[in-house]
């Protein structure tokens, strides 16, 4: 993956975490992703007074990549999330887990060290392939 051209995807991170609600918190996330058909989509935090049922700009961001594409679901190549400032930030582990399941083969990730792959963020994660192991 040392072809990811990371500009446009910290552009429409940063474009996203401007559409954060994060009233309760004030922490506005944005999230993009690179699909291995070459398109970007993106996601930010919404936050709800329960705080409990909040969804995270990764959470969005899946949704849209699963509601954007006609025949086989497109996979993530690259990922991007930065803050209110446009940091880079890193993926809490559930939105990791999440990241996993909807990853391409050799998928990268912007974190605050410089490019990291999803098993060196989420090494011997859980996945799909393991739920047939146990049937």
């Amino acid at each position: 993956m040392d072809d990811v051209d990371w500009e446009p995807l910290r552009a429409a991170a940063t474009a996203a975490m401007g559409r954060a609600y994060a009233p309760y918190s004030n922490f506005p996330v944005g999230a993009a992703a690179l699909l291995d058909d070459g398109r970007i989509v993106s996601g930010c935090n919404i936050e709800n007074a329960s705080l409990g049922v909040t969804l995270c700009a990764e959470c969005t961001m899946v949704g849209a990549l699963r509601m954007g594409g006609a025949g086989a679901p497109a996979r993530i190549r690259a990922f991007y999330c930065v803050d209110g400032a446009g940091a880079v930030l890193m993926p809490c582990g559930r939105c990791r887990q999440l990241l996993y399941e909807f990853r391409a083969p050799g998928m990268v990730l912007m974190t605050g060290r410089g490019v990291r792959t999803m098993e060196q963020v989420l090494p011997d994660a859980f996945g799909p392939e393991d739920l047939g192991r146990h049937a």
